[in-house]
């Protein structure tokens, strides 16, 4: 009896756990049902993928969508929209909103904002302050929480966490894995006199590899006392790949495009559209993110999409504010250092798909296999486009990527079934769902 599913994609190259190689995927109640040779089922919908790589949906674990208190610079639609074009399937947005997430009410706030007003599935971290230490093995289970943000630098009012006692107690008082921001506020206090005025090129001067190695360290240290796994976000240091090798047992770690693509070479030409905490650094400390991610030493790449209006990006530095958008080239540009040789598509897949799924606990989601979400990115491997301001959605409309010319380029974004984005238009609007955990799933 010929099997029925809702979808098939066939004669596509598929990227999986298993390697690479020629198959088809049917799709059945927005699940991955079967994998292989499909040639004599039938579904309602039938797209051929000859000539197409399907990956994972692309998981974003580091987005700042803005909402609520700035929407201005983005929100829920806008942020989410960019995702989809960019391949990406779903999202973790940050805490440092107005009113910051640091409690079950914003919590439920933010996730009724974006019920039927994202296009991608998403989750949200809850902010670790002293005010809120007590609570956090309570909130972090709450539907929808990613888990734990703390800011030990880089942030103000009650979400900078900057004293080791304060650290500690917040790590004491968790049970999942603690995402942080890492730079030592005392150092930034400091140093802020090595700013100069309408000089890009001095932020990696003031915020200097070793701000982010003594935060890490200290991070390290308080971890290993309390038991905790912590994930280090954004690592933009030599120094911090060399020392985190040492300590994979309870230390996970991200690095996102820019700091992989850009130097200090480019503030010339960007100034401050590339101002972003931490900070661009030189190829030396580039080089060194790059031998941490072909190592294995790298877990995750996120994108750190924190989008600010042309206006505020354009004041004189140090007065313009830190951040640049992402989400939407996060796939473009790693898939051009894939075609150029810096590393494989399966290490792609195993940045953006597997590796959050493994640290984070995500149910269902990181892999194509049988009884997963159908959340599927479909790249042409081989299309030649051009980063422009113009296609970025993004509410600012701007990237610090404007004229660049990328091989590789996500054509399709499949969510829990959906065909969401294909070919740069939206199909199906408005889908997305709060994403599930492992350890945050409702017992039986």
């Amino acid at each position: 009896m010929p099997q029925i599913f809702d979808m098939i994609l066939k004669n596509a190259t598929v990227v999986n756990h298993d390697g690479v190689g020629k198959r088809d995927i049917g799709i059945y109640n927005g699940h991955i049902a079967a994998l292989g040779n499909l040639s004599r089922a039938s579904a309602g919908e039938v797209i051929d993928c000859i000539g197409l790589h399907i990956v994972p949906g692309i998981i974003d674990s580091q987005v700042h969508f803005r909402e609520p208190g700035f929407e201005y610079k983005e929100n829920f639609e806008t942020g989410s929209l960019a995702a989809v074009l960019g391949g990406v399937t779903s999202v973790f947005d940050m805490p440092n909103t107005n009113p910051p997430t640091a409690s079950a009410e914003m919590l439920i706030d933010k996730v009724t904002r974006a019920r039927h007003r994202m296009h991608c599935d998403f989750a949200f971290w809850i902010g670790g302050t002293r005010e809120n230490a007590h609570e956090l093995s309570e909130l972090e289970r709450l539907s929808g929480v990613a888990g734990i943000k703390v800011f030990m630098g880089s942030s103000t009012g009650n979400l900078l966490v900057d004293d080791d006692i304060g650290v500690r107690t917040i790590l004491k008082n968790r049970r999942r894995r603690v995402a942080v921001h890492s730079e030592d506020n005392a150092r930034l206090i400091e140093r802020q006199h090595l700013c100069i005025e309408n000089d890009a090129s001095s932020h990696p001067i003031w915020r200097d590899e070793v701000t982010s190695l003594r935060s890490t360290e200290r991070l390290v240290r308080i971890a290993r006392e309390t038991g905790t796994r912590v994930h280090i976000l954004h690592v933009s240091t030599a120094e911090e790949i060399s020392f985190l090798k040492d300590h994979k047992d309870l230390a996970t770690l991200e690095v996102t495009p820019h700091h992989l693509t850009l130097s200090t070479d480019d503030y010339a030409r960007l100034g401050t559209l590339m101002q972003i905490n931490p900070p661009i650094r030189s190829n030396h400390h580039r080089h060194a993110l790059w031998f941490g991610l072909q190592q294995g030493i790298v877990d995750v790449i996120g994108s750190d999409h924190a989008p600010h209006i042309l206006e505020e990006k354009k004041k004189s530095y140090p007065s313009s504010p830190s951040g640049i958008t992402g989400v939407q080239t996060i796939a473009p540009i790693m898939l051009d250092h894939v075609n150029s040789g810096k590393l494989t598509l399966e290490a792609f897949v195993d940045l953006t798909s597997h590796g959050p799924n493994r640290i984070f606990g995500i149910s269902r989601k990181g892999r194509i296999a049988i009884g997963y979400d159908a959340d599927l990115t479909v790249i042409d491997l081989k299309r030649r486009e051009t980063i422009t301001n113009a296609r970025e959605v993004s509410k600012v409309g701007w990237t610090p990527y404007d004229g660049r010319k990328v091989i590789g380029w996500p054509i399709g974004t499949i969510i829990r079934g959906h065909r969401i984005m294909w070919e740069g238009e939206i199909i199906t609007s408005s889908k997305g769902k709060v994403i599930d955990f492992i350890e945050t799933l409702p017992h039986c």
